[in-house]
């Protein structure tokens, strides 16, 4: 491979540069460039709405790598610098500077943001989203000075940020249409267990209701207004609505995009010479069958390495199983697996579910899609190898925390 082919990827994140590192480890012997339209050099996102927001978590631990290692691999790190287009004949980037960087191959790593609810009201003084280190450096400030914050959302960001508040004992209401927190994600047996924990930490749970207006007095916010007319006081608000795939650069130059960009499961898109990774990219899934987006940080972390190997040229694809994980308060959680809303017929609980010890599984026709730790550690690779097992398992031996889950995985 010539020394002068350059590769250039857009978005400088924890997949853009776990990319970089990639190419470098593999041997690439070209030119690197890496794009990004924050001002920060690129850092973990996880950390923005746990440790960091706690204030445990020092602002130098958040960052991927010091500015050194840049140098040292000689990667072209262009921050504070957003893409505008692709020339895909012309093989060109053309950036918000009106500079143009040719390309070999190209990576988009654009992720997510906020979704904007279309309320009265967002526009006010003390309405905060969570996505970027600036915006949890906000979060942290305001609660530090503020006495009652709404949070709008009750899904893993919301959840998150109400407890960071809790922890620093601001009183908390948490507002969502669905009548458990993250009942899409997780249904309703699980569900009911976050809805208890933030209930025991003092969260007012404000669940099935309807927002109509974000109140405010002199260009600063004082509350939230429900469709019903009760009114909740509020000095700041927090709005956890999900997020949406960047895939406006995408859109531009035309590739194919569907609930983000569209690859198969070598993560390239219906450009052979552009790849995608991460939030942003909805590849499809070997052992699934079909395509999905996950919007976690494993995602982030092991998609850019077979991104990276296929633009090299290797025969790989991504089969890995989703994996999340979440810390509020004193519950821990990690989760694996792919369930879609209505997906399951069971779900089969093993270990003390009041105590918040144990795990859970997901089983449709009594086979596990997808399990569940909480507050009980190193068993990941059990419960990823019962699902690619697929195997058909009676469920009161699964609750039985006796049988061993590598029991399971051999039958």
């Amino acid at each position: 491979m010539a020394t002068e082919e350059r590769f250039v990827i857009v978005g400088a994140s924890q997949a853009g540069t776990g990319a970089a590192q990639t190419l470098r480890e593999e041997g690439f012997p070209g030119r690197i460039v890496l794009i990004g339209d924050e001002i920060e050099f690129p850092y973990q996102r996880p950390p923005l709405s746990k440790d960091y927001l706690l204030g445990n978590a020092a602002r130098e631990t958040v960052y991927l790598h010091p500015r050194q290692w840049y140098l040292d691999n000689n990667i072209d790190l262009r921050l504070d610098l957003a893409a505008v287009g692709i020339d895909r004949d012309a093989h060109r980037v053309s950036l918000a500077d009106g500079s143009q960087v040719r390309y070999a191959k190209l990576l988009l790593t654009t992720g997510s943001s906020p979704r904007r609810l279309p309320l009265p009201g967002v526009e006010l003084h003390g309405v905060h989203y969570l996505r970027r280190m600036r915006d949890s450096d906000s979060i942290k400030t305001m609660l530090q000075t503020t006495g009652r914050v709404a949070v709008i959302g009750a899904g893993w960001i919301g959840l998150e940020t109400a407890a960071a508040a809790r922890a620093a004992d601001v009183h908390v209401t948490v507002l969502d249409s669905a009548p458990l927190p993250l009942l899409r994600v997780l249904g309703a047996e699980v569900a009911q267990v976050f809805a208890d924990l933030h209930l025991d930490h003092g969260v007012d749970l404000r669940l099935g209701v309807q927002i109509a207006e974000i109140t405010g007095h002199h260009g600063h916010v004082d509350g939230i207004r429900l469709s019903d007319g009760t009114r909740i006081e509020a000095e700041s608000v927090i709005i956890g609505a999900g997020i949406a795939p960047n895939t406006a650069l995408a859109l531009q130059s035309g590739l194919t995009v569907d609930n983000g960009i569209l690859v198969d499961e070598h993560l390239q898109t219906s450009d052979p010479d552009i790849y995608a990774a991460g939030d942003v990219a909805n590849a499809f899934h070997p052992l699934l069958g079909k395509h999905i987006r996950v919007e976690h940080w494993a995602n982030a972390l092991h998609q850019p390495q077979v991104a990276a190997k296929a633009m090299l040229g290797q025969h790989v694809s991504y089969d890995r199983i989703p994996y999340f994980y979440t810390d509020q308060y004193d519950l821990g959680m990690e989760y694996v697996g792919y369930v879609e809303p209505d997906g399951y017929d069971q779900v089969v609980f093993r270990g003390d579910v009041a105590q918040r010890q144990f795990l859970a599984f997901w089983l449709r026709e009594g086979r596990v899609l997808a399990g569940m730790n909480v507050n009980i550690w190193d068993v990941t690779d059990q419960i990823q190898a019962l699902i690619r097992a697929g195997a058909p398992v009676l469920p009161d031996h699964l609750a039985d925390p006796g049988r061993p889950l590598e029991s399971f995985i051999a039958q």
